[in-house]
């Protein structure tokens, strides 16, 4: 897998059980706080044109707030219709308390 590790955040920013949004070059990415570790993915839903930081997080799975279907954001597969088509994620890294992710 090539590309680069780009820092994106504090880890202090990503709380957890919630989700934060940012910015790398042109992507809309969301950043999630899950059971100690930070997760990433695309942050508009596959189904509508609805940023995801803007839905529900329980557990490992993000509520679109347009039409309530969810996704896993550890693996990014769609678990609830009506989204059907999984999400992108990103890998994620942590060093000196900066939140890394690879980006292609």
């Amino acid at each position: 897998m090539s590309g680069e590790w780009l820092p994106v955040a504090a880890r202090a920013d990503v709380p957890e059980g919630d989700i934060i949004a940012v910015k790398v070059g042109d992507q809309d990415i969301a950043l999630y706080g899950v059971e100690g570790e930070v997760y990433a993915t695309a942050n508009i839903c596959t189904h509508g044109h609805a940023r995801l930081c803007e839905g529900f997080l329980e557990g490992n799975e993000i509520e679109c707030p347009l039409h309530q279907g969810r996704f896993d954001v550890t693996t990014g597969k769609a678990v609830l219709e009506p989204v059907t088509d999984d999400i992108r994620t990103f890998p994620v890294r942590i060093e000196d308390g900066q939140v890394l992710l690879l980006i292609e």
